[in-house]
């Protein structure tokens, strides 16, 4: 639901999903193997604009702010715009350099409930406050040089990542 409100409110070209090799933030032992976390991205994204890559794998990077800094060196005229909930913004200071991803590429922000208010008082938001965009120009955010980030409100699903992983985990056992 983020990547076609981000295609229809942003304006994008397409939404890469970046599926991670292992979330430094998580264990291991939380993580389903990559090959299977790819399938199921792949089953769910079914927009033709949508694309499912293991770019950290390819790349050889664990951490956001690596990635998307080689992703920047490689396809310098591409204006990226990075895709969070603002359940990530919230722990956003706990990543890696996470300043520095505010530096390299622009930001959309949406709307999760229960995170939202929380989200917008979060150090993150914040630390760059005044490079906040007007929602009603989020159209123009890919143009802009970071940083910049808006904060999107829309249709809202408290269907989390862990949710969908364990409903679909109940359904392989009950076949």
């Amino acid at each position: 639901m983020i990547s076609e409100t981000a295609l229809a409110r942003l304006g994008l070209d397409q939404v890469w999903w970046l599926v991670s090799p292992q979330n430094p933030l998580k264990p291991a032992a939380q993580s389903a193997p990559l090959d299977d976390r790819l399938a199921q991205a792949r089953a769910i994204a079914t927009h033709p604009r949508l694309h499912i890559a293991a770019l950290e794998d390819v790349l050889g990077t664990q951490f956001s702010a690596d990635t998307l800094a080689v992703l920047k060196r490689r396809f310098p005229r591409v204006d990226f715009v990075w895709l969070i909930g603002a359940d990530n913004l919230i722990q956003l200071p706990q990543w890696k350099d996470w300043k520095s991803i505010f530096h390299t590429v622009v930001i959309a922000v949406f709307g999760r409930p229960s995170y939202s208010l929380r989200a917008l008082a979060a150090q993150a938001a914040g630390h760059f406050a005044r490079y906040r965009v007007a929602e009603s120009r989020a159209k123009q955010l890919a143009g802009m040089p970071p940083p910049a980030w808006v904060f999107i409100h829309g249709p809202l699903s408290s269907r989390s990542s862990t949710e969908l992983r364990a409903a679909r985990a109940d359904r392989k056992q009950r076949n």
